[in-house]
């Protein structure tokens, strides 16, 4: 595929028809039985005035057979599957449809070729990310390696629709303190290390201008948390949406055997059983966001 090819396909996906992929991959995806959706059941626990969604597992069991198995298989990306399959977003990056999703219609920009979790995002990832948001009002999120949630080391972006929840007015638990004074100070009212930026994006534009812009904040913050620019960045969770980027530097993956990626930034958590619940309960999510990330 040429670069030009891959424009022209950007500019039909910002009109829309991304999403129809996305909805049409998942139903035949579904019938095939290639899709495997994570069966849960969802609680509210509140903590420092967030009111965070959890849910709760009831069909783990298939997903770590599917695991176990995939052991052999080292990359499940090269080659993917291809009922999961859906779009070619860029000459570097296809999207696919998460396997073992939670969230209705996740999914996945992967690169077309091997590329570390851990590496730095590049233009090239921006470009696929600008392309999925301008045609999806959603939630985008990387889990920069294994200590900030990355389960599989093949360098993947993803995005799920919003909203997450509907409560209040709010598309997901995190907008109750994405106020247009705690953006402009760069500091929401949580407990650990963070950074976050307002963004004023013309989502219409070319991707790769849009790819720029993204970029250059996705810089600014990693530097604004004060983490060093070596060749391998320090584990850190980022979330975008077309309104605004976060960056949360990590300094484990799970605590209390509990593992938290990206999307617990944003206030929704996931536990394997009732028991897990209960022990959340007890500890506090937020107390569980700040055993895994830094102090302030």
């Amino acid at each position: 595929m040429t670069d030009t090819d891959g424009q022209q396909r950007s500019e039909s996906f910002v009109l829309g028809a991304l999403w129809s992929k996305v909805v049409e991959r998942t139903q035949t995806a579904l019938a095939c039985g290639a899709l495997q959706p994570i069966s849960t059941s969802s609680e509210s626990i509140e903590q420092n005035d967030l009111n965070f969604i959890v849910r709760v597992s009831s069909n783990l069991a298939r997903k770590e057979a599917a695991g176990n198995k995939s052991q052999e298989k080292k990359n499940p990306f090269l080659p993917y599957e291809q009922d999961l399959f859906v779009a070619d977003l860029s000459a570097t990056h296809v999207a696919l449809l998460n396997k073992f999703n939670v969230v209705d219609h996740h999914f996945l920009m992967i690169t077309r070729h091997f590329e570390r979790q851990e590496s730095w995002l590049t233009l090239s990832d921006f470009s696929a990310l600008a392309i999925s948001l301008a045609a999806i009002d959603g939630l985008a999120f990387y889990n920069g390696g294994q200590a900030a949630g990355a389960s599989q080391g093949h360098k993947h972006l993803q995005l799920v629709p919003l909203p997450l929840c509907e409560k209040d007015g709010l598309r997901m638990p995190l907008e109750v303190f994405l106020t247009p004074q705690s953006l402009k100070a760069g500091q929401l009212d949580v407990p650990f290390l963070h950074s976050v930026v307002p963004l004023s994006i013309d989502w219409m534009a070319a991707p790769q201008t849009i790819a720029m812009e993204l970029s250059r904040y996705y810089r600014c913050l990693y530097a604004a948390v004060g983490l060093t620019e070596d060749d391998t960045p320090q584990p850190y969770n980022l979330l975008t949406t077309r309104r605004w980027m976060l960056l949360v530097p990590r300094l484990q993956e799970s605590h209390a055997c509990i593992s938290v990626n990206a999307l617990g930034f944003a206030g929704s958590l996931f536990v394997r059983d009732r028991n897990q619940l209960d022990q959340l309960k007890q500890l506090g999510p937020m107390s569980l966001l700040q055993a895994v990330t830094y102090p302030r």
